[in-house]
């Protein structure tokens, strides 16, 4: 078999034997060799023809073999191809789906009941489940106020249609007189009254890139000061998580330092939100498989992800982290029905 073969044409045998391994890897974590296979794949194959089979699957990239043994375990790129074409996703037992909808009746505290999918979804799959808490409403501008303090600082002052009222301070290049800083309130009220502040920060972008064109405008300065006040805004998303003590029985990422980065990357949220948020633009289940994720400390785990809507609006995503080892057969479904779920009790809460 060379190794530009096209995966997707695979000999049958090749995918038999290679979708026995992964499931053997699955289930007790220990490399395959070529007796395991030869046992339990029904096929009137040698060792020597199966290790033959092993070696090409291995050349084209779905096999690696660890330095300590001979047999062979699955790579990301063979993950891949297993759950896209030879997964057989299981249906969840009538008890598993009755357990689901009582964990997520209805309930008066919405963050309660987003802390018990966490903790349900944990405790379920034996993984950590996590859930993006609903996007806070975009409100509306109102009213933008500076005030020069001392060593070139701008307090900037926003005000939003629901009587929010939001301080932060900025550093300037330099001074700028409260006449100028008046005028970039003016301006700003005049322009952008009534956007929310996404809209306002892409406005700015395009404004500035606009005004850089002609040197000459007086409202270059105003604008910049503006863009940095408006790129200064907190991170609101957030979600919770529940189950991290549970990778850390998982002999692949039981490396202490390699758990330590992971419980991290919770606590920082930053990496974990924007995976989750690259979910919530697609439909149904998304899988993330080792660096699929796009992040180092994800390089030895999968994530299972769906998002979560309330009338026909999507509010949210929720999900499982685990090993790259992982059964992914029973997880799919259950992060599927689970975020079903999760919707129509918000819409009871509604």
């Amino acid at each position: 078999m060379p190794a530009n073969t096209d995966i997707y044409n695979l000999p049958e045998r090749s995918l038999r034997l290679f979708k026995i391994l992964v499931e053997h890897f699955i289930q007790d974590g220990q490399p395959v060799g070529s007796r395991t296979l030869a046992r339990d794949s029904d096929l009137d194959l040698s060792p020597a023809t199966i290790r033959n089979i092993m070696a090409d699957l291995e050349d084209i990239g779905l096999l690696q073999s660890p330095h300590t043994s001979a047999g062979r375990v699955p790579t990301a790129k063979g993950y891949r191809f297993f759950v896209d074409s030879l997964l057989r996703v299981s249906e969840l037992t009538h008890n598993e789906i009755r357990r689901i909808e009582e964990e997520l009746s209805a309930s008066e505290d919405t963050q309660a009941l987003l802390m018990r999918t966490s903790n349900m979804l944990s405790d379920i799959t034996k993984l950590a489940g996590i859930v993006m808490l609903p996007k806070q409403e975009q409100h509306a501008l109102r009213q933008v106020e500076f005030v020069s303090l001392s060593d070139n600082r701008v307090l900037v002052i926003l005000v939003f249609n629901n009587n929010e009222i939001q301080n932060r301070i900025i550093h300037t290049a330099r001074r700028f007189s409260p006449g100028e800083l008046q005028q970039a309130s003016n301006y700003l009220v005049e322009t952008y009254a009534g956007k929310d502040l996404m809209t306002v920060r892409k406005e700015l972008v395009r404004e500035l890139e606009r005004m850089k064109q002609n040197v000459t405008s007086i409202m270059t300065s105003a604008i910049e000061i503006a863009q940095q006040a408006f790129t200064k805004e907190p991170i609101r998303d957030d979600f919770v998580v529940a189950g991290q003590t549970n990778l850390m029985d998982i002999a692949e990422l039981c490396d202490v330092e390699r758990l330590k980065k992971l419980f991290d990357s919770f606590n920082q949220k930053r990496d974990i939100l924007h995976l989750l948020e690259q979910s919530a633009h697609a439909k149904g289940v998304q899988i993330f498989i080792g660096e699929e994720a796009g992040y180092d400390v994800l390089d030895n785990c999968s994530v299972v992800t769906s998002p979560y809507e309330s009338e026909g609006q999507i509010l949210g995503v929720l999900g499982v982290i685990g090993p790259t080892r992982m059964h992914y057969e029973r997880v799919i479904p259950i992060v599927d029905i689970t975020a079903k779920m999760l919707g129509s009790a918000l819409n009871s809460n509604n």
